[in-house]
């Protein structure tokens, strides 16, 4: 059985912060704000497969009103993903993200961007494809991404 997930998140752009995209840690000014890193595509990729096993969304399982995630990195939400959705019986067959900013520019991480997401989800990173995308004229102070997530149950080969 296939199930496909889908998965949206925004940061603005925060002074005092790193930015951190798919685990890597960028050259850039300015991070993400958010209660945690601000990892956008680590947050979608997290969504995305919670949405397709059918769990609660990110935000409901890692409160931004719980200071235990506060600051935390967000490998940490994506890993209990993948729990549940291994407990569950399901392995990814591919993910597809669309990260959306004027700045900073997407292609020279996308390399090590794909190895770490890979890395820490124990997958090929072949598996991941991340494109970079300029909003062309509408505004956008931060990052935003998109993914969506495809799984099988575990051991199907079709």
């Amino acid at each position: 059985m296939y199930r496909v997930g889908l998965g949206t998140d925004s940061h603005p752009f925060d002074d005092n912060k790193p930015l951190y995209l798919g685990g890597v840690r960028i050259d850039f000014p300015k991070g993400l704000a958010g209660h945690s890193d601000g990892d956008v595509i680590l947050h979608a990729i997290t969504d995305a497969i919670l949405g397709a096993i059918g769990e609660k969304d990110i935000g409901e399982i890692f409160s931004d009103k719980d200071d235990r995630w506060k600051g935390e990195r967000s490998s940490t939400f994506l890993r209990e993903a993948l729990r549940k959705m291994e407990e569950k019986g399901y392995e990814v067959c591919n993910i597809d993200c669309v990260i959306i900013a004027d700045e900073p520019k997407i292609s020279p991480y996308k390399d090590r961007i794909k190895e770490s997401i890979g890395n820490i989800m124990g997958i090929d990173s072949s598996l991941i494809s991340l494109k970079g995308k300029r909003p062309e004229g509408i505004v956008v102070e931060g990052v935003m991404c998109q993914c969506v997530v495809l799984l099988r149950t575990c051991g199907n080969e079709s």
